[in-house]
């Protein structure tokens, strides 16, 4: 009887190397049926239960960039740090839906910390004893390995973020999410339902603007409202002498200019200052450190206004 050696190749129809990049890339998907015949077999069952799970969650806020490098993540963890800082009482949690890039354990300062699973479900980390975190980075401490999934996959991992964790009591939800328009935005209005809004960040420049003008043709398109804009970088803060100067030119006006044309709400434009990002780098808390900077006064407004619209 002859048998099969276990570095064999794999001799399956479609893998073999002359067939290599010809193969569908829905092969093997369950769902390929009825992505084809474009008819659901029915809501899906987590709605409700992640609508269950997030019931004590009074404002969930999805923050969206058109493209990557515009500081999103940084924004998020700015927010966040802001939102537990202004009011103690209030309960803020932050989830790093960016599956194939999570940043926040960095950016909060919490890498290496674990997450604890119990009957009620996952426990998020706390950054501070009203601010906490959940994201696929605690898997992965030496933040050496790479998640390489398909679609179906990752929107199986922000499923089970959102169905599964254990948040309590939370005034703000903050959810960083990947650049553009992608699986898991939809995944995310989809479970969200009716009770998400967004923050949209950006940098003034044109080739920046033009991809944040699809995000915002996105949320128009599956029904997120707008929070508003905040406008990243907008100007060099000298950390000596304190002088401004503008490293990316808004040729076109910039965001309030965009904002203005789609009737669109501008936050509040955030300088770019070197020890912010030597803060973020380290995981240190830039809010605490330098309190009078001009980021955080600028900063302060914003999460003001973020506030006022989700109170009113």
């Amino acid at each position: 009887m002859s048998t099969v050696p276990e570095n064999a190749p794999n001799h399956c129809p479609g893998t073999g190397s002359e067939d290599a990049g010809k193969a569908s890339a829905c092969a093997g998907c369950p769902n390929q049926n009825i992505c084809a015949s474009g008819v659901a077999t029915g809501p899906d069952p987590a709605i409700e239960l992640i609508k269950s799970r997030l019931s004590n969650v009074k404002h969930k806020i999805l923050v969206l960039s058109g493209k990557g490098g515009v500081g999103k993540s940084t924004v998020t963890s700015l927010l966040g740090h802001m939102l537990a800082k202004q009011n103690p009482n209030m309960n803020v949690g932050i989830l790093d839906a960016d599956i194939c890039g999570p940043s926040q354990p960095r950016v909060l300062g919490v890498r290496g910390e674990l997450v604890h699973n119990s009957g009620s479900g996952w426990s998020p980390v706390y950054v501070t004893d009203n601010l906490s975190l959940m994201s696929i980075g605690f898997y992965d401490p030496s933040g050496l390995l790479r998640v390489i999934w398909r679609g179906p996959k990752k929107n199986g991992m922000i499923k089970q973020f959102l169905s599964e964790v254990d948040w309590g009591d939370l005034d703000y939800l903050l959810i960083d999410t990947p650049p553009g328009t992608s699986d898991e935005h939809l995944s995310l209005v989809q479970y969200l339902a009716e009770g998400a809004r967004c923050v949209v960040v950006s940098t003034p420049q044109e080739l920046a603007l033009l991809d944040v003008r699809k995000e915002l043709a996105f949320c128009r398109k599956v029904g997120l409202p707008v929070l508003g804009v905040v406008e990243n970088m907008a100007l060099f803060v000298c950390p000596n002498c304190q002088a401004q100067s503008e490293i990316f030119p808004a040729s076109t006006g910039g965001s309030s200019q965009m904002c203005s044309e789609l009737g669109v709400p501008l936050l509040g434009a955030l300088p770019l200052e070197p020890l912010l990002a030597r803060a973020a780098d380290r995981g240190e808390d830039f809010i605490a450190a330098r309190p009078t900077s001009p980021a955080v006064t600028a900063l302060t407004d914003i999460v003001k206004k973020i506030t006022a619209s989700c109170e009113s």
